[in-house]
């Protein structure tokens, strides 16, 4: 099949799910600018310090993600075992451990039903995932489900101290998942899942690492 045939076979399915899309769909408001604090949830601790694992789950989940907190690795295993029923087959990021990864068939990306990667770094700021090109772009973008660890410790309060944790190894990329792919180029109607996954899920591990 030529590459101009496969492109307007996209190209056709792309619209079509966009049409599909706004038949009922109402305008979404802007969801306004980026805080300029951090409002967290709940105190935590004897001196009411705030707790950046809560608000980052707040935010993505208020942005469409899913977040599932696990005491430790044991716990996330046992999880990972009962999630991954949903599933046919897996693309796995290059730095997801053995542990992380769900008993499923391995597929390219283009074809897997579930991606799974481990973020660098997230920001209860903004609810975002940051993710290493490292990784393999095509895990993070292409299956229509997204499942992605990061470790508590590694939730930040703010975005700049996310990326900033990440200098010492820059990798050619660093990506911000901050919920469903959402697109509103087209008559400003929210649409998600057209240019990466519909559904994100944030596994926060809250044990220290092994």
């Amino acid at each position: 099949m030529s590459d101009e045939r496969v492109s307007k076979r996209a190209r056709a399915r792309i619209l079509g799910r966009v049409r599909e899309a706004n038949q009922e769909r109402e305008p979404v408001e802007h969801p306004g600018t980026l805080p300029d604090a951090l409002e967290p949830p709940g105190p935590f601790g004897d001196a009411g310090r705030s707790d950046p694992v809560g608000a980052f789950e707040d935010r993505l989940r208020a942005a469409g993600g899913e977040v599932v907190r696990l005491a430790d690795e044991a716990a996330a295993r046992k999880w990972l075992e009962e999630f991954a029923r949903e599933f046919e087959s897996v693309s796995v990021g290059v730095g997801v451990p053995d542990t992380l990864q769900p008993a499923l068939p391995k597929a390219q990306p283009s074809e897997a039903a579930l991606g799974v990667s481990v973020a660098v770094g997230a920001s209860a700021q903004t609810g975002s995932l940051v993710l290493s090109s490292k990784e393999g772009r095509r895990s993070q973008l292409l299956p229509p489900v997204h499942l992605i660890w990061v470790r508590a410790g590694d939730v930040h309060t703010t975005l700049g101290d996310a990326l900033q944790a990440c200098r010492e190894d820059l990798p050619a990329t660093l990506a911000l998942h901050s919920g469903p792919s959402k697109s509103a180029d087209i008559g400003q109607i929210l649409v998600t899942g057209v240019h990466g996954p519909g559904r994100i899920i944030a596994a926060v591990l809250l044990g220290p690492r092994p």
